[in-house]
């Protein structure tokens, strides 16, 4: 990432057991938040490699249908995105520090309905937020990073109030961790791991 992203960033703002639908129920002191920007392995592997983070849920989110399916999903029929529920904790991480990550070393928010070698709308960037101040703060962020031209093209992710999740099978959770080797993996989302510890040292902790 360019210094200029990470300058703009900075000034932008100053594995657990989940239920069929909702993933990991928040406690008091925790907030909920749902992101989306290509295959789920790959965010949920940054987000669970993220201090404060207590939960991070591949899921569906953003679609008609009820319980979909991965193959209902894949098809771009059902209107759901593959999506990861955060569930953090904001002593520890604050909502401004993991949209950094997510619109720096995540994914990429100017590709429209694709992320790398993943297409169509399945793979759109989309926040769902959970709350008020969360749309606040999101939109915010959006604008901030809009009117500094932090990316060569526009940002097309898509801020939405947070309706519906559901977990996604259980085979894709954590597959990231769980097979570091897998070429996909290794190509796509193990370099977003490695800039996630290089560029946010002191958000970065090691899950093994």
């Amino acid at each position: 990432m360019s210094r200029k992203l990470l300058s703009t960033l900075g000034l932008a703002l100053s594995f657990a057991a989940c239920s069929p639908t909702m993933g990991h129920a928040a406690k008091p002191n925790e907030q909920t938040i749902v992101f989306a920007g290509g295959c789920f392995w790959g965010i949920q592997s940054v987000f669970e490699h993220t201090k404060g983070v207590t939960s991070a849920v591949s899921g569906y989110a953003g679609g008609r249908a009820n319980r979909p399916s991965y193959e209902d999903v894949s098809s771009g029929g059902t209107g759901h995105a593959e999506s990861v529920k955060v569930t953090f904790d904001p002593s520890q991480v604050s909502l401004e520090q993991l949209l950094k990550i997510f619109f720096s070393v995540a994914h990429d928010p100017t590709q429209l309905n694709r992320q790398g070698p993943d297409v169509g709308p399945q793979y759109r960037s989309m926040i769902l937020y959970t709350n008020d101040d969360q749309m606040h703060a999101v939109k915010a962020f959006i604008d901030q990073l809009a009117r500094s031209h932090a990316y060569a093209k526009p940002i097309v992710t898509q801020v939405e109030p947070y309706k519906s999740f559901f977990a996604a099978e259980d085979y894709h959770q954590h597959y990231a961790e769980l097979h570091p080797n897998e070429p996909y993996i290794a190509m796509f989302d193990r370099p977003k791991v490695a800039n996630l510890k290089k560029q946010f040292p002191e958000l970065y902790r090691d899950v093994r």
